[in-house]
């Protein structure tokens, strides 16, 4: 599906709730399936990628029934698969089962569609194997054959600040003989340890490194705030259109995901957040955010990890902004859905940005009147596909965005919700 994309007559206006987290909702349903009973899941995402996980813990014997919320039954042993396990786009459900997979007592194949099946995967293949598990590959990327092991605890220093990484190891510690204890060199999302922690897991978190044994898991009832990564879509375009001011409910706050909102603050943004709490160890609010005037600034380091899947959104904005920004250490953007360096800067120069890639990052030169009046490629990419839809709210003529429809990955409500705040 193809999508048009003009300048509205009005800024945004009005409030909405963002739909669920979908890196929460991954691991609630995998962890569930651990736990010995029926576990209620609040809030579910449905967007493609959760439902991937699903479906592949349906396949390892697990019961589940949506009614008003997700209801997710196991004894807390899985079955044998009787086909293939695919994960369709969602590198977060092939790196985390890989993990939960390694250390059962059976053999299993973890399949992905085309664009994941190009996406790394040594970086979960090469702790996994010292920990013991057997796991045969094509060239480290999908499919992935997976014989269970008996595993062992390792002490792992990652070369990379990744969640899924991360969250790999530890669930393999669940099965392993020993502790098990990941080093980070910067901090990552930490949805993994929140929630096995709420679940009853033994597991310590020490600055950088987190430790987990061998433990059984607790069925729970587990509430899903918004997404601060769909939310970032709506934050965006309500900063860079002008009179827009709109209210978001329900917004995931947890603050290894919340650089975006650092960043924007440091660059003038009128954001408050409102009716702050804590439901299920994942802190949550809403979010008032109104048209701002905005100054470019420097992104690097340890806050790369805590706003990586936001970074081109944050280049949209960052075209609208006075000066110039720089975003770097995020090389790890060339491993996601697409190039997302390339990509991002490709497609923003199409719209008239002053924007240029470099090995690591991103240099965009502020502020740019976008033009538009042309095609442009969302690579099978949803983030993506949301974030040329910000910049379409900006360009002087109308943009069409090819295959559109890349953006149910992780959002199905995201055209619905804009044209609500643009109406």
């Amino acid at each position: 599906m193809d999508k048009k994309i003009s300048k509205p007559n009005s800024g945004l206006k009005g409030q909405i709730t963002i739909p669920s987290d979908k890196s929460i909702s991954h691991r609630a349903v995998m962890f569930s399936c651990l736990a010995n009973g029926t576990s209620v899941i609040k809030n579910f995402s449905k967007g493609q990628d959760p439902l991937s996980s699903l479906e592949i813990c349906k396949k390892l014997g697990v019961i589940a029934e949506f009614k008003d919320d997700l209801y997710i039954t196991s004894t807390g042993k899985l079955i044998p698969p009787t086909t293939d396990l695919c994960c369709g786009n969602s590198g977060t459900t092939m790196r985390l089962m890989a993990g939960i997979l390694a250390g059962q007592n059976f053999n299993s194949i973890l399949t992905g569609d085309e664009s994941l099946s190009k996406r790394p995967m040594k970086r979960i293949i090469t702790p996994l194997s010292l920990m013991g598990a057997k796991i045969n590959s094509n060239n480290d990327k999908a499919p992935l054959e997976i014989y269970g092991q008996n595993l062992h605890g390792i002490n792992y220093s990652s070369p990379i600040a990744s969640a899924q990484v991360k969250s790999s190891i530890l669930l393999a510690g669940l099965f392993a003989d020993n502790k098990t204890t990941v080093t980070e060199p910067y901090l990552s999302r930490n949805h993994t340890e929140l929630m096995l922690s709420y679940m009853g897991a033994d597991i310590t978190v020490n600055n950088l490194s987190t430790s987990v044994t061998r433990s059984e898991l607790i069925p729970k009832t587990i509430e899903i705030p918004g997404d601060i990564s769909s939310a970032a879509y709506f934050i965006a375009a309500a900063l860079i259109v002008p009179n827009s001011e709109i209210i978001l409910k329900n917004v995931g706050l947890n603050p290894t995901r919340t650089g975006l909102l650092d960043v924007l603050k440091k660059m003038g943004a009128n954001i408050e957040i409102l009716d702050k709490q804590t439901i299920s160890n994942e802190l949550t609010g809403d979010l008032r955010v109104k048209y701002s005037d905005l100054t470019g600034c420097t992104i690097e380091g340890d806050i790369i990890p805590r706003l990586i899947d936001e970074i081109p959104v944050l280049a949209v904005i960052a075209t609208q902004t006075q000066g110039q920004t720089v975003i770097k250490d995020a090389q790890d953007l060339r491993n996601k859905e697409s190039d997302r360096i390339k990509a991002v800067v490709t497609e923003l120069k199409k719209l008239g940005a002053d924007i240029e890639e470099t090995p690591d990052g991103i240099i965009i030169n502020g502020k740019t009147n976008l033009q538009g009046g042309v095609e442009i490629e969302t690579y099978h990419d949803h983030r993506l596909a949301m974030s040329l839809y910000v910049a379409g709210l900006v360009c002087k003529k109308e943009i069409l965005i090819k295959d559109f429809d890349w953006v149910n990955i992780s959002m199905p409500e995201f055209d619905e919700l804009f044209s609500y705040l643009l109406t």
